[in-house]
Protein backbone atom coordinates (compact mmCIF):
# COMPACT_ATOMS: atom_id res chain seq x y z
CA UNK A 1 0.00 0.00 0.00
CA UNK A 2 1.01 3.51 -0.89
CA UNK A 3 0.43 6.34 1.35
CA UNK A 4 0.56 9.99 0.41
CA UNK A 5 1.16 13.23 2.86
CA UNK A 6 1.36 16.74 1.53
CA UNK A 7 2.60 19.73 3.85
CA UNK A 8 3.78 23.33 3.20
CA UNK A 9 0.24 24.76 2.20
CA UNK A 10 -1.00 28.18 3.63
CA UNK A 11 -1.82 32.13 3.33
CA UNK A 12 0.66 34.09 1.59
CA UNK A 13 0.39 37.40 -0.18
CA UNK A 14 0.37 37.79 -4.09
CA UNK A 15 3.77 37.88 -5.23
CA UNK A 16 4.53 35.64 -2.38
CA UNK A 17 6.00 31.94 -2.27
CA UNK A 18 5.57 28.67 -0.72
CA UNK A 19 6.93 25.41 -0.85
CA UNK A 20 4.65 22.44 -0.77
CA UNK A 21 6.17 18.84 -0.14
CA UNK A 22 4.69 14.96 -0.68
CA UNK A 23 5.80 12.55 1.01
CA UNK A 24 5.24 8.67 -0.18
CA UNK A 25 5.37 5.34 2.20
CA UNK A 26 5.14 2.25 1.49
CA UNK A 27 6.19 0.07 -1.09
CA UNK A 28 9.46 1.49 -3.73
CA UNK A 29 9.04 1.58 -7.10
CA UNK A 30 11.81 1.94 -9.68
CA UNK A 31 9.88 4.17 -12.15
CA UNK A 32 6.89 6.33 -11.50
CA UNK A 33 5.30 9.58 -12.42
CA UNK A 34 4.37 11.94 -9.35
CA UNK A 35 2.13 14.98 -9.81
CA UNK A 36 0.39 17.98 -8.17
CA UNK A 37 -2.74 18.86 -8.88
CA UNK A 38 -5.45 21.32 -7.34
CA UNK A 39 -8.79 22.11 -6.88
CA UNK A 40 -10.02 25.80 -6.05
CA UNK A 41 -13.73 25.93 -5.09
CA UNK A 42 -16.50 24.89 -7.13
CA UNK A 43 -13.62 23.52 -10.26
CA UNK A 44 -12.49 20.52 -11.46
CA UNK A 45 -9.39 18.90 -10.30
CA UNK A 46 -6.44 20.61 -12.75
CA UNK A 47 -3.13 19.15 -13.77
CA UNK A 48 0.04 21.26 -12.25
CA UNK A 49 2.80 19.69 -12.34
CA UNK A 50 4.77 16.45 -12.97
CA UNK A 51 7.57 14.59 -12.84
CA UNK A 52 8.82 11.09 -14.15
CA UNK A 53 10.90 9.61 -11.41
CA UNK A 54 13.48 9.27 -14.12
CA UNK A 55 13.23 13.55 -14.91
CA UNK A 56 10.89 14.66 -17.26
CA UNK A 57 9.20 17.14 -15.85
CA UNK A 58 5.50 18.64 -17.23
CA UNK A 59 4.18 21.79 -16.04
CA UNK A 60 0.58 23.29 -16.83
CA UNK A 61 0.69 26.52 -18.94
CA UNK A 62 -0.48 28.55 -16.21
CA UNK A 63 2.57 28.18 -13.66
CA UNK A 64 5.25 27.89 -16.42
CA UNK A 65 8.25 29.85 -15.23
CA UNK A 66 6.77 30.37 -11.81
CA UNK A 67 6.56 26.90 -10.29
CA UNK A 68 8.63 24.37 -10.19
CA UNK A 69 8.86 20.50 -9.16
CA UNK A 70 11.97 18.36 -7.64
CA UNK A 71 12.38 15.04 -5.90
CA UNK A 72 14.82 13.50 -3.51
CA UNK A 73 14.18 10.34 -4.06
CA UNK A 74 16.69 8.79 -1.31
CA UNK A 75 13.71 10.73 0.86
CA UNK A 76 10.83 9.72 -0.71
CA UNK A 77 9.95 13.11 -1.49
CA UNK A 78 8.53 15.76 -3.79
CA UNK A 79 8.26 19.12 -3.25
CA UNK A 80 6.47 22.18 -5.29
CA UNK A 81 8.36 25.28 -5.36
CA UNK A 82 5.51 28.12 -5.98
CA UNK A 83 6.33 32.03 -6.76
CA UNK A 84 5.39 35.03 -8.02
CA UNK A 85 2.07 33.51 -6.09
CA UNK A 86 -1.56 34.74 -7.45
CA UNK A 87 -4.81 34.85 -6.01
CA UNK A 88 -5.97 32.77 -8.99
CA UNK A 89 -3.15 30.06 -7.56
CA UNK A 90 -5.66 29.46 -4.71
CA UNK A 91 -7.13 25.67 -4.32
CA UNK A 92 -6.39 22.98 -2.46
CA UNK A 93 -2.95 21.15 -3.79
CA UNK A 94 -2.81 17.42 -4.13
CA UNK A 95 0.34 15.05 -4.63
CA UNK A 96 -0.63 12.18 -6.52
CA UNK A 97 1.06 9.06 -7.78
CA UNK A 98 1.13 7.40 -11.34
CA UNK A 99 2.20 3.30 -11.63
CA UNK A 100 0.89 3.05 -15.32
CA UNK A 101 2.21 5.49 -17.25
CA UNK A 102 3.50 5.75 -20.55
CA UNK A 103 4.02 9.19 -20.88
CA UNK A 104 3.68 12.00 -17.93
CA UNK A 105 -0.47 12.14 -17.72
CA UNK A 106 -2.18 15.69 -17.17
CA UNK A 107 -5.31 14.00 -16.04
CA UNK A 108 -6.49 13.14 -12.32
CA UNK A 109 -8.24 9.69 -13.38
CA UNK A 110 -4.65 8.47 -14.41
CA UNK A 111 -2.87 8.51 -10.66
CA UNK A 112 -3.19 5.73 -8.74
CA UNK A 113 -2.81 7.20 -5.53
CA UNK A 114 -3.75 10.45 -4.12
CA UNK A 115 -2.71 12.60 -0.86
CA UNK A 116 -5.00 14.55 1.33
CA UNK A 117 -4.56 17.95 -0.13
CA UNK A 118 -2.77 20.63 1.31
CA UNK A 119 -4.88 24.56 1.32
CA UNK A 120 -3.18 26.96 -0.25
CA UNK A 121 -4.93 30.76 -0.17
CA UNK A 122 -3.14 33.98 -1.69
CA UNK A 123 -4.22 37.20 -0.61
CA UNK A 124 -4.39 40.11 -2.77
Amino acid sequence: QVQLQESGGGLVQAGGSLRLSCSHSGRTFESYVMGWFRQAPGKEREFVAARWSRGDTRYADSVKGRFAISTDNAKKTMYLQMGSLKPSDTAVYYCALDLNFETIQTLARDYDYWGQGTQVTVSS
